[in-house]
């Protein structure tokens, strides 16, 4: 990279440039949110010849996706394989310097216009007042002129202003045209020092994501590729399968390891645009499959429930070599893989750099081979207790709930499938969260706060259930009501892991056994997820029996 460079330009150069296209916004800039007075008061700096800032541009033949031209108004693109100045920093002061000079309505995103053209120079004002002014009310005729004629009117036009003002519009005129503009150019940097220069321009704003900056990287207007589109597009076709919270890092790790079977930061940034482009269709039928497979055949029923975004990755990558839906040792080795993620924290720090590691992994399950690993995982039942704590936020936690919801939880009134939502799911209070025994009975009876918001003690329920017909009442006595209402009460039950209300004590509020049960059958239903090894030290190695496998 060359050094940045400190330029001048006149202002017939730069506005001359800005209307050749040759000045372009990135879309990972802010919007345009300066107001009038602010621009006015710009523009009365320049012409009395005070510094008003130095522009950084970026030099380069890359073409970026630019969200705008100056002042939002059309202008053409550059020529290809020219070069094109991005604006790093001075976004407002430009775009306020051309639509003041040019006279042009600047659009707002809310659809209100700002009227440039309405800026005068008060031709009666001394150097020390404002001389670029907005309110021209009470000001008598001829004595103040548009910006824009100050600048570009005839002769006839000029003439027509009485005499004594004509020296000092000559005067001011020729203070704008011979105004230099200071500007830095960093000239054909890479992307990454560009944005990380913008990056610490901007301090005090909103930090650039990798997304947005690769929305930018990516554009491509003969392929009518829009990142930021594309992703849109997908994220509604998601929305029906309740998987719309995907992030947009997720999507991009995706297309990273789809490429580079990497995913870091910087070789997402080295990502040619031609090959991003290139892999994305196929890459969003991956994410999709993957979708898919985590709804149907692990019966997780919204993304909120995911123990981990990031499990999506290694999953996509698997069908992106692997079209077909994986049976056999295939099938068990990828749930293998979930689980050993979901319930070891394995995705809670140095993300990127895990997925690069477990690619090789997803590779071994591609061949038919079971993959070894470097963490263990503890699904004794005392390690349930242990880490059973309920917080919706949790991994283990998430897991487990993935595993009640693989039962499809059925209504305790009606024995229907009980509606799970992404938007219930976001925290413990939620509405599909209810405590079988309630807090506040259990508080009654003296029990720990560890044991009474331990996950054993969750189901996943109806908000109307949980608020207006269970509230703080015994489990032997709500229970018993829903016994009448619900001619399948046990098939119900067992779709929640509580397989016989008598066993469990729940007719008795026998609250120490029914943690006892429900811990036994969350250990049951994990044993059959886990393919045990050797290195396992941590998991009970009574192997699943052929009953115990998931059906």
């Amino acid at each position: 990279m060359k050094l940045p460079e400190p330029q001048s330009s006149s202002f017939s150069t730069l506005i001359s440039d800005i209307q050749k296209g040759l000045i372009k916004i990135p879309q990972f800039q802010r919007d345009f949110v300066w107001d009038l007075t602010k621009s006015a008061n710009l523009m009365d700096s320049i012409i009395k010849g005070y510094p008003i800032g130095t522009f950084i541009f970026w030099k380069t033949k890359e073409r970026l996706r630019s969200i705008r031209n100056i002042g939002g108004i059309e202008l053409p693109d550059p020529i290809p394989g020219d070069f094109v100045y991005f604006v790093l920093d001075g976004q407002q002061r430009l775009t306020s310097l051309f639509a003041s000079l040019k006279g042009i309505t600047v659009k707002r995103e809310n659809g209100v216009g700002d009227d440039y053209s309405k800026m005068y120079v008060d031709l009666e004002a001394d150097e020390d007042s404002q001389l670029v002014v907005l309110d021209i009310e009470n000001r008598k005729d001829k004595s103040y002129i548009k910006l824009k004629d100050l600048l570009y009117g005839g002769l006839s036009l000029l003439a027509s202003y009485p005499v004594e003002y004509h020296s000092r519009i000559d005067e001011y005129r020729k203070r704008i045209e011979s105004y230099l503009f200071s500007i830095i150019s960093l000239n054909e940097a890479t992307l990454d020092v560009a944005t990380e220069v913008f990056t610490r321009i901007n301090v005090g704003g909103k930090p650039l994501t990798l997304f947005e900056i690769m929305v930018a990287k990516t554009y491509d207007s003969e392929r009518n590729f829009d990142l930021s589109e594309k992703f849109q597009e997908l994220i509604e076709r998601l929305r029906p399968l309740n998987y719309e919270t995907i992030s947009d890092a997720t999507v991009l790790q995706c297309i990273s390891i789809f490429i580079k079977k990497d995913c870091t930061r910087k070789e997402i940034l080295k990502l040619s645009k031609t090959e991003f482009i290139d892999t994305w269709d196929k890459g969003v039928d991956a994410i999709e499959a993957t979708i898919e497979y985590f709804r149907n055949y692990y019966r997780i029923p919204v993304s909120q429930l995911l123990p981990y975004n990031a499990l999506i990755v290694p999953f996509a990558y698997f069908f992106y070599h692997n079209i077909d839906k994986p049976t056999g040792v295939k099938q068990k080795y990828l749930q293998d893989y979930f689980w050993r993620c979901a319930l070891s924290g394995r995705f809670s720090s140095s993300v990127e750099t895990k997925l690069g590691q477990d690619i090789r992994r997803i590779d071994s399950i591609l061949r038919e081979e079971l993959p070894k690993y470097d963490w263990t995982i503890d699904i004794t039942e005392e390690g349930i207790i242990n880490h059973g704590w309920f917080s919706a936020g949790r991994s283990y936690i998430k897991a487990i709930l993935c595993v009640y919801a693989y039962h499809q939880p059925k209504s305790f009134n009606d024995g229907s499938l009980v509606n799970i939502s992404n938007y219930w799911l976001k925290q413990a209070n939620s509405k599909n969260y209810h405590h079988f025994f309630p807090k506040a009975y259990l508080l009654k009876t003296n029990t720990d706060m560890f044991y009474i918001n331990h996950i054993a003690n969750i189901t996943i329920v109806d908000d109307f259930l949980n608020k207006r017909e269970i509230g703080a009442k015994s489990p032997a006595v709500y229970m018993r009501k829903f016994i009448k209402q619900n001619d399948d009460i046990d098939s119900t039950m067992k779709s929640h892991l509580i397989n016989d209300l008598e066993s469990f004590g729940v007719f008795d509020n026998d609250y120490e056994r029914f943690f006892e049960k429900r811990i036994k059958a969350i250990h049951k239903e994990l044993k059959k997820r886990i393919i045990f090894q050797d290195s396992d030290d941590k998991v009970d190695i009574s192997l699943p029996s052929n009953e115990d496998a998931i059906e």
